[in-house]
């Protein structure tokens, strides 16, 4: 794991970019005459529907859902874009739900989501199909069961449930147990079944796939009698796969003290379907693109889940072809080497103790890198 010194500092130089180019497109949205009401029905109509896009989210309550629902919250403003959350299954239904249902355009899917669409062998150059925005968040492997089952190699043969049929934790929780040689007795049932499953010994485990916390897991009162299982990252899992960790921050009823939990976890992306430039589905994407890069910085605004704080919007996902409109605004607004320079220069001044929370932080950030544009906006006026 990095220090968190150094995560900070690749936070802040994804986010310089976005926080000039923020301030200087809503400067100039300001001197712009707002744009007419519509006044017919017919002109209504037109407006609501060249400026809406669909997102295929996750199940109620989950992570997909709430990361979905901040889309909406934050980016919906009148006129100009509107996100349509809708609720899915999880991110291995949402790759053929982003691919084939008419009128979706955006999705949650994931860095194994190639791997699992190259099998079925009725699908016909995907890639091509399907790109990315960009690379989001890490969802956690977790593995729930008896306090008895000390090593993840016991659950072999057993009854372990994977979530429903289809969901991102069916198809990427059975690609990790098969990584890690682990034959199990598949089970698929929703959640909330699973674990009350789990509490009369129906079932050996709990398997979910999620952005930690998930609600789900975080509700479940372990009574002294269950535990996450440690999975340690060994090299016969997928290049998808990486090592992480969960802490009671994350998990206050499942795991006590200071006590990390080693696991595996797999990176979530924001896809896209690439219908054909010049199209009007793509550019109502291209205008969520303009609108998500530019206002990236109001994701991270308390209200908004956590894990929009891992975000990089620059990184990119091997094996994926990053859609061209998003490709455009990165090339764009990339900064130099300088702004790592400027960035480490106010962390030392900022965080002398290595301690401080990464939110205060991020805020003494913004509002440094906000009086520098104001200066630098006098000096060329």
């Amino acid at each position: 794991m990095f220090p968190a010194r150094f995560s900070l500092i690749a936070l802040f130089v994804a986010m310089t970019a976005l926080s000039t180019s923020s301030c200087f497109s809503r400067e100039g949205d300001a001197r712009q005459t707002e744009s007419r009401e519509p006044t017919t029905e017919a002109m209504l109509s037109k407006t609501m529907n060249a400026n809406t896009v669909s997102i295929i989210t996750g199940t109620l309550g989950g992570t997909y859902f709430r990361i979905g629902s901040d889309l909406a919250f934050v980016l919906n403003e009148g006129g100009k874009i509107r996100v349509l959350p809708i609720l899915g299954q999880g991110a291995g239904e949402n790759a053929y739900d982003l691919r084939f249902l008419k009128g979706v355009d955006l999705g949650f899917v994931r860095t194994d989501t190639f791997e699992q669409l190259r099998q079925d062998k009725r699908l016909k150059d995907i890639d091509q199909h399907i790109q990315y925005i960009s690379k989001l968040f890490d969802d956690e492997l977790h593995v729930i069961a008896l306090k008895d089952v000390s090593d993840i190699k016991q659950l072999a043969g057993k009854r372990v449930t994977f979530d429903v049929k289809g969901s991102g934790t069916d198809f990427t929780g059975r690609a990790m147990f098969r990584g890690l040689g682990i034959n199990v007795d598949a089970v698929n049932v929703d959640q909330p079944t699973a674990f009350e499953m789990l509490r009369k010994g129906e079932v050996e485990a709990v398997v979910s796939v999620a952005a930690k916390p998930v609600s789900v897991v975080a509700s479940f009162d372990p009574g002294g009698r269950f535990h996450f299982v440690k999975v340690p990252y060994l090299d016969t899992v997928s290049e998808a796969y990486v090592p992480a960790t969960l802490t009671q921050a994350d998990y206050p009823r499942l795991i006590a003290g200071d006590e990390a939990v080693e696991t595996l976890a797999v990176g979530t992306i924001l896809g896209v379907y690439n219908h054909p430039k010049g199209s009007e589905r793509y550019r109502k994407l291209e205008r969520f693109v303009q609108t998500f890069f530019d206002q990236f910085d109001r994701f991270l605004a308390p209200q908004r889940h956590a894990k929009w704080r891992e975000v990089n919007l620059a990184a990119s996902v091997p094996g994926w072809t990053r859609f061209r409109p998003a490709q455009e605004w990165l090339d764009a607004h990339r900064e130099g080497p300088s702004s790592q320079k400027e960035i480490e220069q106010f962390l030392d001044e900022q965080q002398q103790g290595a301690s401080a929370d990464k939110e205060q932080v991020y805020r003494a950030y913004l509002a440094w890198r906000r009086a520098k544009q104001t200066v630098q906006g006098f000096a060329h006026r």
